[in-house]
């Protein structure tokens, strides 16, 4: 265990982390509501933060809040949601000076959990539900957002073949929900929904700064001591491991001058497997980087992609191909990515590879020290993954893998869905 970072739990079972850190003349916070990732119940779960900010009991206006937090020397507060790997979370962060900057010390400290307890756990009741304003204003802007997926081709294309990939899977639920389920959705039915999670569902609260963890567990405590269920909800097991019976294919035409590809894989290796390392070094080699294997073959040397890159959903064990190309270079730029995987299946990777690969990685791990966001982020990853890292961990694991691990990843990564987006002939752009 870090000896940096201590864990408690609050007498309600709210998971306190008091991650200390000198450096930093900020104090960042971060509470994260846990849900099972489910297709019926998405849409509400996205809804929620832009609720949430709008209006509390304490700050029943957006306006009432932010001047509330100029009077903290300008903090920052800001709700969200999350997916990763099959959960669904609810966020809502905050970064403040640290008291002693400016005078205050505890107190300033004291004030900033008040803010972020209100917000979170507080919320404004209008006749047994949320504000009927509110809730109309950000169901207009979520539905905005649902449909504004289609204006980012890459993304768009993206998130496609996941859902077409992990059909029947909670994983192949969209962030954001569905138009549909909006509808349905009411102040009071929102509300319950709510109060139900907030009360049954795991909390982690975060709290990162040059703090005493014993003074954050006490103002912790008095912020968020309302009542919850001692029972907490338990979340299906993740399934990792699949072999696809064949390569699932889906094309969608558009009106687009760049067509997409995304080749989407099943990795079988979880985050807590004694590969994962091995799996970081793999994508890495294969496209995580400029001297990435797509991106000097696919792009450099046959010119078939404006963008190739290779990215890890660890939470999932997926791996995703993504290559904006020509309609017309479909079958050559498919081939030649499914010539490096086979050439990293075969063990040909090179000393460079590795090096580079090894080196990029790691500078990528020390800059999350330097962002409290990112210490959180990282944390959590390891919370969900079910094996807790520290960066340094992680470093070292790194540094140990060798091109014979690299190869047994390898072994394991399966094609499971290749979807193309690509337009029609004569279309204009989009």
């Amino acid at each position: 265990m870090n000896r940096n970072i201590v864990t408690a739990e609050l007498p309600n079972g709210i998971r306190v982390i008091c991650m200390a850190a000198r450096k930093f003349k900020t104090i960042s916070m971060g509470f994260f509501l846990h849900h099972e990732l489910r297709a019926d119940l998405a849409t509400a779960n996205a809804l929620l933060p832009a609720v949430l900010e709008r209006g509390n009991r304490r700050y029943p206006d957006n306006l009432t809040l932010r001047r509330e937090l100029e009077r903290l020397y300008g903090a920052e507060l800001s709700t969200g949601i999350l997916k990763k790997g099959e959960r669904h979370i609810i966020s809502c962060s905050m970064e403040m000076v640290h008291g002693r900057h400016v005078g205050e010390g505890e107190d300033l400290l004291r004030k900033g959990f008040a803010i972020l307890a209100a917000v979170a756990a507080e919320p404004l009741e209008e006749e047994g539900g949320f504000s009927g304003d509110y809730v109309a204003q950000e169901k207009d802007q979520l539905a905005k957002q649902i449909k504004g997926l289609i204006n980012d081709k890459a993304v768009y294309a993206l998130e496609k073949c996941i859902q077409a990939m992990c059909a029947g899977e909670p994983f192949g639920v969209f962030r954001l929900g569905r138009l549909e389920d909006l509808e349905r959705l009411d102040p009071v039915s929102l509300m319950d929904h709510y109060r139900r999670i907030l009360s049954h569902n795991p909390i982690d609260l975060y709290v990162v700064g040059d703090l005493d963890p014993e003074q954050v567990l006490a103002v912790a405590n008095e912020s968020f001591n309302f009542k919850r269920e001692p029972a907490m909800e338990a979340f299906p097991v993740v399934e990792f491991y699949r072999e696809p019976p064949e390569v699932k294919f889906q094309e969608e035409i558009m009106a687009v001058n760049q067509a997409k590809l995304v080749m989407g894989y099943r990795t079988n290796i979880s985050y807590a497997d004694p590969l994962y390392c091995a799996l970081l070094m793999y994508n890495g080699i294969l496209g995580g980087f400029p001297h990435s294997k797509l991106f000097l073959n696919v792009r450099e040397k046959a010119s078939l992609a404006y963008y190739v890159y290779s990215r890890l959903e660890k939470h999932k064990g997926l791996m995703m191909v993504a290559a904006g190309i020509e309609s017309s270079d479909y079958e050559k730029a498919r081939e030649i990515i499914e010539e490096q995987v086979a050439d990293l299946a075969a063990g040909k990777i090179s000393a460079t590879e590795m090096e580079n690969t090894r080196r990029g990685l790691i500078n990528q791990l020390r800059v999350k020290d330097d962002n409290p966001y990112q210490m959180i982020d990282f944390h959590l990853d390891g919370a969900i993954g079910g094996r807790a890292y520290t960066v340094e961990e992680m470093i070292r694991g790194i540094e140990a893998v060798t091109p014979e691990a690299v190869q047994a990843v390898a072994g394991k990564v399966r094609l499971d869905t290749v979807y193309l987006l690509k337009g029609r002939e004569g279309g204009a752009a989009a």
